[in-house]
């Protein structure tokens, strides 16, 4: 197995308590001021289009980290080894989000226990950021978390994704003591839905 893929196996949407970097294409950029221009609906994380936007997001955070370009295999083997299957009813959800009928974001939000969610997978296209992508798509993965029983939401993040820790407390995320451990986990966030 490719060395890089077990280095960041959390980082890159290992489970719960590894998969620090899930949330950093949404938050380059996104400024929260167009979310009514984005469609945010429920899709099966298999589908084409949340593919495609899934290997675009762990190209995004394996090259952010790696500092380099990610090759196509490297990309088949972290999807391989870092499955979404529990991002599925009962316990999970994926949605994609489009813009101008485009599929150009995705989140994923699984069920750490009855009450608790947790966001994953959270990516904007780069050509869509600034353009409220990722506040749309905090609202819609807050409200399948609703769905699913969850009275709060939590995530993980590393300290460089300063965007990502500022468009999480536009929304009302408070950073909280860790709740997880892994390499990547470095700060760590909650926002009650109840």
């Amino acid at each position: 197995m490719n060395t890089h893929s077990n280095q960041l196996g959390g980082h890159l949407g290992g489970r719960r308590g590894n998969h620090v970097g899930n949330h950093l294409g949404t938050h380059l950029g996104d400024r929260g001021t167009a979310a009514s221009s984005w469609t945010v609906t429920p899709e099966p994380v298999t589908s084409r289009d949340a593919t495609l936007l899934r290997r675009a997001y762990y190209a995004e955070v394996a090259g952010r980290y790696w500092k380099r370009q990610v090759t196509e295999a490297e990309i088949d083997q972290g999807l391989l080894d870092f499955p979404d299957g529990d991002l599925v009813p009962p316990t999970g959800r994926f949605v994609v989000g489009r813009r101008g009928g485009e599929p150009l974001a995705c989140g994923g939000l699984r069920l750490l226990d009855p009450v608790t969610a947790e966001l994953t997978k959270v990516y904007v296209d780069p050509r869509a950021r600034g353009t409220g992508g990722g506040a749309a798509l905090l609202e819609a993965l807050e409200a399948q978390g609703r769905a699913l029983g969850a009275e709060r939401v939590r995530l993980d993040t590393r300290t460089d994704l300063v965007e990502a820790r500022a468009l999480y407390a536009r929304h009302g995320y408070a950073e909280i003591p860790a709740y997880s451990s892994g390499p990547y986990a470095q700060h760590w966030f909650e926002k009650r839905l109840a």
